[in-house]
């Protein structure tokens, strides 16, 4: 059973912002997660049991897996920064 994919507010906003040709590198990683939300490269957080991130690019996708509720939900989205990892919580 595909998973289902929800953006997080601040996640949506960060996309809005990023120039098109970016967006459009970015959204098709991000809905593919539906389908296998632990990609070859993913890379899991530390500090949090849920917590994954997938690189596209100079480009980092952080999200959390709910197994329990076939659910992925999008954090952040940007480059590649010390402030792209910082902890997120769910809007």
């Amino acid at each position: 059973m595909p998973y289902r994919v929800e953006i997080s507010p601040a996640a949506g906003r960060e996309l809005r912002r990023l120039l098109l040709p970016v967006r459009d590198r970015l959204e098709p990683v991000i809905m593919a997660l539906a389908e296998e939300p632990r990609p070859q490269g993913v890379r899991k957080l530390q500090g949090g049991e849920r917590a994954y991130r997938i690189r596209v690019g100079d480009y980092r996708v952080v999200y959390e897996v709910y197994d329990n509720e076939n659910l992925v939900v999008i954090l952040r989205v940007g480059r590649r920064t010390e402030s792209t990892y910082r902890r997120v919580q769910r809007d």
